[in-house]
């Protein structure tokens, strides 16, 4: 009875052993089935939202966090990346901030986000510590679309300053060499064989002009000498010519 009484002690033992084992095991299935959901709704959520970026899956079992976002212009350029963890627990542990900032480094991401369902003791809501973004998941599609935009926009401003000195250069030597210099001159002779040739034309005019003006002098003072000697031969039976006789326009108007 003894050594029966014996074996069932230890066979109680090992039944209470093996129960702890198996609701170890199941907690702990559990906590990585409830992690991989956070992980799969996490990247839906920024799947949704930025449907042009791509967003790409950290593998099971490898060290790091749970996904990369790699933000891209409206154009498709890569612009930069956002790193993402998850967490799902009860306590805050200030060494999730240190593990991250190894990861994001070592991923070559520009920015960290951390996506917590607690947050540490001084603070209450989405926020930066140590340069890591953390923030719940209610918070996560606004703090992303923040910083998304901003990554966009230092790389277009970086963009528009490359080769900004070269740039300055290639104008200066432009405006200083032989080819700027060229094209000014030949615009100024354009211009001064246009000046030139109206002159020409203006002293031809005005040559012409005279020339006709001496030509219908003359055959005025002929046309008068020749109307005074009718007019003094004949009397007053030639009719008057007002012109000849040094009437004016306008008293003939006025008649």
């Amino acid at each position: 009875m003894q050594l029966k009484l014996k074996e069932l002690q230890i066979q109680l033992e090992e039944q209470k052993k093996l129960a702890d084992e198996m609701r170890r095991r199941a907690e702990q299935s559990s906590m990585q089935r409830q992690g991989e959901s956070q992980e799969q709704l996490l990247e839906e959520i920024l799947k949704d939202y930025f449907p042009f970026d791509a967003i790409e899956e950290v593998g099971k079992g490898v060290e790091g966090a749970d996904c990369i976002q790699v933000v891209r212009n409206s154009s498709g350029k890569e612009c930069g990346k956002i790193i993402y963890e998850s967490k799902r627990t009860k306590t805050w542990n200030n060494n999730w901030v240190d593990k991250l900032k190894t990861d994001m480094r070592s991923k070559g991401a520009d920015i960290a986000i951390l996506v917590t369902q607690v947050f540490p003791k001084d603070m209450e809501r989405f926020g930066e510590r140590e340069g890591i973004w953390i923030c719940s998941f209610t918070e996560v599609a606004s703090v992303a679309h923040l910083l998304r935009n901003g990554i966009i926009k230092i790389t277009e401003a970086i963009k528009s300053q490359e080769n900004k000195g070269d740039k300055m250069q290639m104008l200066y030597d432009y405006l200083t060499g032989n080819e700027f210099r060229g094209q000014i001159e030949a615009i100024v002779e354009g211009f001064m064989a246009m000046k030139n040739s109206i002159g020409k034309e203006r002293i031809q005019m005005e040559k012409l002009w005279k020339e006709r003006e001496k030509q219908l002098e003359k055959v005025l003072l002929s046309t008068s000498g020749m109307y005074g000697s009718v007019k003094g031969i004949a009397g007053a039976s030639v009719a008057d010519i007002p012109l000849l006789d040094g009437t004016d326009d306008t008293d003939l108007i006025d008649n």
